[in-house]
């Protein structure tokens, strides 16, 4: 009987030594996929919203159209800077009064405050959010990886319209006021062990 009692506690004792190696195996599995998905989350957040327009993902074009309204808006400009990155992000101006289906023209103004070389990618919205999808831009630094040497600073353009369609939309033809807000995050190497 002892070698009985004997042998079922080995057994036990083997299952949960294999329990606990499948589940440290889980956990450090799931620590990977958690860290490979914050590296892909700026890429990932585009493609989402793109093809689900969600929180007022813009739309690109190459050139404005050839109508414009006698109708304004004005287009508020925001900046943001992930605490990762020791980055001073800002609009070089604080907002602008465009005509709808007009060309406009904004600068950012970043500067890397850190004494080495920084890669941040800048995402993006506009509020309110449904009128994202008439928020057009023809160029933009969003989701272009912009590398900064120590103390260097530099003024990226960002060129859009109003898509005169929205004076269509009876839901959104009042609008007066847009914001256009971006975020840096920081993109090298150095980001996960800076979070």
């Amino acid at each position: 009987m002892s070698g009985e009692n004997g042998s079922n506690q080995q057994n036990t004792e083997q299952r949960r030594a294999q329990n606990v190696r499948r589940t440290t195996l889980r956990a450090v599995g799931l620590v990977l996929f958690m860290v490979g998905l914050s590296f892909a989350s700026v890429p990932l957040y585009d493609a989402f919203c793109r093809v689900t327009g969600w929180g007022g993902t813009t739309q690109q074009a190459d050139s404005a159209p050839e109508q414009m309204s006698e109708r304004t808006v004005i287009v508020r400009f925001d900046a943001n800077v992930n605490r990762a990155l020791p980055w001073k992000f800002e609009p070089v101006q604080r907002q602008m009064t465009v005509h709808i289906g007009e060309t406009g023209l904004a600068f950012y103004r970043a500067t890397n405050n850190s004494d080495q070389p920084i890669t941040g990618t800048a995402a993006f919205n506009v509020t309110p959010y449904e009128v994202g999808s008439y928020f057009t831009k023809i160029d933009c630094f969003c989701f272009t990886e912009q590398t900064l040497q120590p103390g260097e600073t530099v003024e990226m353009p960002v060129t859009f319209y109003v898509d005169p369609e929205m004076l269509d939309d009876p839901e959104r033809r009042d609008t007066s006021v847009i914001t256009l807000s971006y975020t840096f995050y920081r993109q090298d190497k150095q980001a996960a062990v800076a979070e």
